[in-house]
């Protein structure tokens, strides 16, 4: 029916033939009714009339859903608006007969504060705008706090004001060698309605030093005085006691000494009078190689090679000998299996490998040799490996999906799309918890090709072409070798890389570890993992690598910490050292807490010493009690304390609260711990459920979505509409239903 009037009033004025004096009406926040199929009859004449609605939270002078406007000699009349709706809440520490009402632009609203509050730049009145409230209806307290409350400990206040209002911030600095709790050079303290957040301390402090030729084995960067760094010499070097680790303390006077660490040197060892070395020098460096041979042709028992290491030259040094015997079979390995075919009879020098069976992992040398008929030390296959999580995702490429956790030894095909290449070994396996290098896959339209390998004097190529396609194979051999070598072009790069260097030596026999000693030579690339001697552990790296000719990445066993496990429960003490973020000065082990850094001898039951000066009580009941210590932050219904809960919070402490998706957060988000109590925590207004059922009931739809259920905040604007072909049974307005604590009125149509 709208429709045939406006289309009616058009053909009237247009026979007519009146003048067109009236523009399509820009309305902001609001839209003309189906203004897409009337705007190319704009202008339009005297005496047409239109209809426009405004979008959620804005509302027409009128208040009509739909509100008309027709074309006069002075233009539009009403003049076309759509006014902003504010909805105005419960005020707390203040009251207004507002409270829960809804507002029209312009309309203003007078709050009467409570005594010691007051609205923002002490007003009384604000107006409902455009853009929302003109201020934010809040009491805020007219309390502050003074200069002259607070005393910084070896620090002092960096602003010049002299009183504070309410959460206002101000900063202190630090005096130069001294720090905050948290290792910075400044803090912020915040006022508060009880007062000052926290008194702030300055405590002594050192920086991270600068070590010659060393490491610091923490991630410190700052440190509190009596705090302890320890170091550790780089790989070649030792300090002046001899050894690669050591520590320094942090005194009143800074760091007690700066370490220095020099190069370890490895001597030329006494041999027997046919067993030549190469090169020969008084002193060798850390990486040094040592090879040998043998005079009058006499055979060589032992390995051809060894390399000096910080704890001496590895593998033993070899003899030689004018006669050598052969072996018998290789000795079986238990868990594992001999990967060469078995012959009836080895002769000195021959190898053989080994393989562990399925969910072993090996540790140590893979292969064997006959040294003078006995072989050398058997590899050790260990049970079992650790399992692996998810499979890694690989871009523009898959892999069979199964569930985890994948067992040790578990290899899995990935493959690439159709228009790309796999790079790599498309197998990955599951080693010990860790899964082997991804392939990549890689747009076979965009594969690079590779530039004939250089091997200069050292080697023979047998192409003479000077590029190469991708998988494209080519044969070398080094000098002094008659067997060729075959390498692959794989995107752009040859794999293996064509190398003519040397052999790394036997690998040695690292200290506390099982024994691994051979006398087999290592290829460029290849690994040995490392098992340690029971009650010592890996440290850094778990294998050797081979590379340049050298053994690489040279893994530690240190002794293992035996006190770990039979300490008593730890989980309260490590919480409540996250949560003080480290405070001042020692304190010490008397049951509930570990001993933690450097303990003083003489605190005794029931109390903890924490610092010089502070004593706290010994139970985690009675620290929770405590008159410094919070426990945790109070829960608040339909929210959430972010990150995570602590058991125990130092005073000053700060948690932070978030409300669950379309749920109102009503207070400040944060609350504080003083005197061993949380300030007010806030609270989650419910939010408004619209469902499909209640709908039904009214024979009503929403008017801009069709799902069956949505959700509203405290605020919002529900517009609804009749389903056809019902008709309204209540006002206009009541089809646009504002939100309030998760209440609302549906509209009703018959």
């Amino acid at each position: 029916m709208l429709v045939s009037i406006v289309l009616l009033i058009l053909w009237i004025s247009t026979v007519g033939g009146q003048v067109r004096h009236c523009d399509l009406p820009k309305i902001n926040h609001g839209i003309l009714y189906n203004e897409k199929k009337y705007k190319p009859f704009f202008p339009l004449a005297i005496g047409t009339f239109f209809y426009y609605s405004c979008e959620y939270n804005f509302m027409s002078p009128s208040k009509s859903f739909w509100t008309r406007i027709a074309c006069t000699e002075g233009g539009w009349s009403p003049a076309p608006k759509c006014l902003r709706l504010c909805f105005f809440p419960f005020v707390e520490n203040g009251r207004s007969t507002s409270s829960g009402q809804t507002h029209l632009e312009g309309d203003t609203v007078k709050i009467a504060c409570d005594k010691g509050y007051s609205l923002p730049n002490n007003q009384s009145i604000i107006a409902c705008t455009e853009g929302g409230w003109s201020s934010p209806p809040e009491c805020l307290s007219t309390k502050k706090c003074l200069k002259t409350d607070i005393v910084v400990g070896n620090g002092f206040l960096s602003e010049s004001e002299y009183a504070y209002p309410i959460n206002r911030e101000t900063q202190y600095k630090c005096k130069p060698g001294y720090a905050t709790a948290d290792g910075k050079t400044s803090g912020t303290v915040q006022c508060l309605q009880g007062g000052w957040s926290v008194q702030p301390i300055c405590i002594k402090s050192c920086d991270r030093p600068v070590l010659v030729n060393a490491r610091n084995k923490g991630k410190n960067t700052w440190f509190k005085l009596n705090d302890r760094l320890d170091y550790e010499c780089h790989d070649g070097y030792e300090n002046e006691d001899g050894r690669t680790t050591g520590s320094i303390v942090c005194g009143e006077d800074g760091w007690s000494h700066l370490p220095i660490c020099h190069e370890i040197e490895c001597h030329l060892p006494l041999l027997e009078a046919n067993v030549d070395a190469h090169p020969k020098q008084e002193k060798y460096k850390v990486g040094d190689v040592l090879k040998f041979s043998c005079r009058q042709r006499l055979r060589r028992v032992g390995p051809d090679s060894v390399q000096c290491y910080q704890f001496g030259w590895s593998p033993n040094f070899p003899t030689c000998k004018g006669q050598v015997q052969s072996c018998g079979q290789p000795p079986q390995l238990p868990s594992g299996k001999i990967k060469d075919i078995k012959q009836e009879k080895y002769e000195h020098g021959k190898m053989v490998e080994y393989d562990c069976n399925p969910n072993f992992l090996m540790k140590g040398p893979k292969k064997i040799q006959c040294m003078d008929g006995e072989w050398t030390t058997l590899p050790t296959c260990v049970e079992p490996g650790k399992t692996c999580e998810f499979i890694p995702e690989l871009e523009n490429g898959f892999g069979q999906p199964s569930v985890p956790p994948y067992r040790h030894g578990v290899s899995v095909v990935l493959n690439c799309r159709s228009t790309y290449t796999v790079i790599g070994n498309n197998t990955i396996t599951c080693i010990d918890g860790m899964w082997t290098e991804l392939p990549k896959c890689v747009a076979t339209n965009q594969l690079k090709r590779c530039i004939k390998p250089r091997l200069h004097a050292r080697g023979l190529l047998s192409s003479y072409l000077h590029e190469f396609n991708h998988n494209a194979r080519i044969n070398y051999k080094c000098t002094g070798k008659d067997t060729y070598i075959q390498t692959v072009c794989i995107n752009g790069k040859w794999a293996p890389e064509p190398d003519c260097k040397q052999l790394c030596p036997p690998p040695p026999q690292i200290p506390n570890a099982h024994n691994m000693l051979t006398t087999v030579n290592y290829q460029e690339g290849e690994k040995v993992a490392v098992l340690c001697k029971e009650n010592y552990v890996l440290h850094e790296a778990k294998e050797l690598v081979c590379k340049s000719g050298l053994w690489q990445s040279l893994p530690h066993c240190t002794e293992e910490d035996l006190d770990k496990e039979e300490e008593p429960d730890r989980v309260v003490g490590e919480k409540l050292a996250t949560a003080a973020k480290m405070i001042p000065g020692p304190y010490c082990n008397v049951g509930l807490l570990p001993h933690i850094l450097q303990a003083s001898d003489t605190c005794s039951s029931p109390t903890i010493r924490l610092s010089s000066d502070t004593v706290y009580p010994e139970t985690a009941s009675d620290l929770t009690e405590s008159t410094r210590y919070c426990g945790p932050p109070p829960p608040i219904n339909n929210g959430d304390i972010t990150p995570f809960s602590l058991s125990v919070y130092p005073p000053g402490s700060t948690a932070e609260y978030r409300c669950q998706s379309f749920y109102e957060l009503r207070g400040s988000p944060n609350v504080t711990c003083r005197n061993g109590r949380w300030s007010e925590p806030p609270i989650c207004i419910d939010a408004c459920v619209i469902s499909e059922d209640n709908m039904n009931k009214n024979n009503i739809q929403l008017k801009w979505r069709k799902t069956q259920k949505i959700y509203a905040r405290t605020g919002d604007i529900i517009e609804f509409e009749c389903k056809q072909p019902h008709k309204a049974r209540t006002s206009i307005q009541s089809f646009r239903a504002v939100c309030q604590e998760g209440k609302f009125q549906y509209p009703t149509c018959e």
